[in-house]
Formats: structure tokens, sequence, C-alpha cells
């Protein structure tokens, strides 16, 4: 086994890091070991230049050397390296980007009509069915993509956490929903009736598909009994949100972010909020703060007199 190797392995087994950053990782130390870096911290600083030509947005060049950071740090513990060479190479500045999300109104407004609609579509189908018919499969995704968006808004799990949850995860008498975040550390979330209501009206659509369940069986799955996995979560909350007019970009994290931002304008202590989310740290949370102010500003920029007059004296 190579040290980069060893090293996803650790991040996989240990550090317990999504797919996702895993994947990430991985890229980008074979990135460093085909461009024929070695662990000094003039080359490192070399290679972040060639990635800066390739023209990488800085963004993508802080993973890059997170990367080798953390590989960096992995080998001092294995006895390779004394020193960090990364740890001293200065990285790009990288543009702040506020979290996008979703207003309020706009997912009531979806919550609302996707409800009327899907309800009554499928009742007429469900009373309709003979013994032994099966649910017709894209009634059956409907329901299962508007429990998608229902569960990300509602709680603000990511999309590996949705994807993990299980039967078992769902605790209806307590109105909970334990979640597996990451470093497998465990958390729960309070369920809202209406969530609940969707879990249910779910299992009922897909005992009509005939698809059984265990406690330990994955809790969403598609119409052939299957496990969903990333880009299905991603293609469902883009169709279940664009058939209702709800602008920006269309991702799970956004949902995420939507929730963080509703929560937090509605006087939701930040500590609360942290644990909801499953952040690691406060600093985490705190970014959502800054949609808040943002549209503080916007506010007293259009209704305070003085800001009225010093705009017309611009």
């Amino acid at each position: 086994m190579t040290d980069i190797d060893a090293y996803i392995a650790y991040l996989q087994d240990v550090r317990r890091y999504s797919p996702r950053t895993v994947t990430l990782y991985r890229e980008a130390l074979e990135d460093f070991a085909a461009w024929g870096g070695d662990l000094i911290p003039s080359r490192i600083r070399e290679y972040e230049a060639h990635l800066m030509e390739r023209g990488l947005k800085p963004r993508t060049v802080h993973l890059h050397m997170s990367a080798l950071s953390g590989y960096c740090n992995f080998l001092m513990k294995e006895g390779v390296l004394s020193s960090n060479p990364a740890r001293g190479v200065k990285r790009p500045k990288m543009e702040k980007r506020l979290p996008e999300y979703y207003t309020e109104k706009s997912m009531a407004e979806y919550l609302e009509a996707s409800a009327h609609s899907a309800g009554k579509e499928e009742l007429e189908v469900l009373q309709s069915l003979k013994p032994g018919e099966k649910l017709a499969d894209e009634l059956y995704n409907r329901r299962l993509r508007r429990l998608i968006i229902s569960l990300l808004y509602a709680t603000g799990i990511r999309r590996a956490e949705l994807i993990g949850l299980q039967l078992k995860s769902v605790d209806s008498a307590r109105q909970t929903l334990r979640v597996r975040g990451k470093g497998d550390k465990m958390r729960e979330i309070p369920l809202i009736p209406s969530v609940l209501e969707e879990i249910s009206l779910y299992l009922h659509a897909a005992k009509s598909m005939e698809l059984d369940f265990a406690p330990e069986s994955p809790l969403l799955r598609t119409e052939k009994g299957k496990p969903l996995y990333p880009a299905f979560v991603d293609r469902a909350v883009k169709t279940e949100l664009d058939g209702y007019g709800i602008t920006g970009r269309k991702s799970p994290h956004v949902l995420r972010h939507s929730l963080a931002t509703a929560l937090l304008d509605e006087g939701a202590d930040l500590n609360a909020i942290k644990e909801m989310l499953g952040h690691s740290s406060l600093a985490a949370t705190e970014v959502y703060t800054h949609n808040s102010i943002e549209r503080l500003k916007a506010q007293y920029m259009n209704a305070h007199p003085r800001a009225k007059n010093e705009d017309k004296h611009d």
C-alpha cells in the first residue's frame, strides 16, 4: 500500500470523512504526485503556482493545499516527516461567499402547492388500485422526491446523512430523527408533525410498490428498492423545485442553508442551530449571521430617511 493509499484509508476508517471529500483528497494528492512534487516547501509553493496557472479557482487551490497539509500531518504521525512543509505556504485569497438560500415564503408556497397537487393525484390513484396492483413508478417517485425536500428543509441534514437514514432512524413516538453525521457522530433532530405525515405517506406508497422494510433498511429507496445515491438526490431536488418555480441554484446544500437562515431569522440560538446542523465548531454556523446582516443593511438603506437623502446627493 502506498502512503497515499494509507492516508486515504485513515480518512475513511478513522476520521470518517465523507466519500466526496475522500475522493477530492485522493484526486488532489495523485495530481501532486503526477506533477512530480516533492514534500518540501519550495516545491509545494511551485505546485500552488502551477495550479493557479492552470486557471483553478482559489477555493480549489485551497482544497489541494488542505489535502497536502493533511497528508503531511499524517506522515509526521507515521514518522516519515519531522515537520509539515505545507504549513508555511501562503494560500491565495478567497472571495467570501454568502450561503445561498431560498426564502421562507418561496418554500412555504412550494410545500403548499406540491402537497395539494401530489395529494389529490395520489389519492385518486391509490383509491383506484386493485388488490395486488402496484403504484405507478412516477407517482411513487413524486412522493419520494417530496419527502427528500421535506426532510432536507425541515432538518437541515446533509445529503450523505439523508442517504444514510434507516427506518429505525425515525422515532414517531418521540417525534425525532436520529442522524449519523461526520465522524460517525450521532445527533437527534426534532421532527414536526407535517414531516412525520410525509414519512407515513411515503411508507404507504412504498408498501403499494411492495417494498419491504426492516428496521435497518434504508428509509429512502428507489422504485426498485435500491438505496439512494448522491446523483439521485441532486436530480430529485432539481426536478422537484424546478416544477414549482423556485429560483436560484437547486441543491440539497441550499436547502440546508435555507433552514439555518430561517431559524436564525426567527431568533433561534446559534448554539442550538450548530447542534442541529452537526457542525463541529460555532465558526461554521456563524456564517449564516452574514445573510441576516446583509438583509438588514438592504432594509436600512431602503427605509432610513438619511440613507435615502445621501443616495440623492451621490
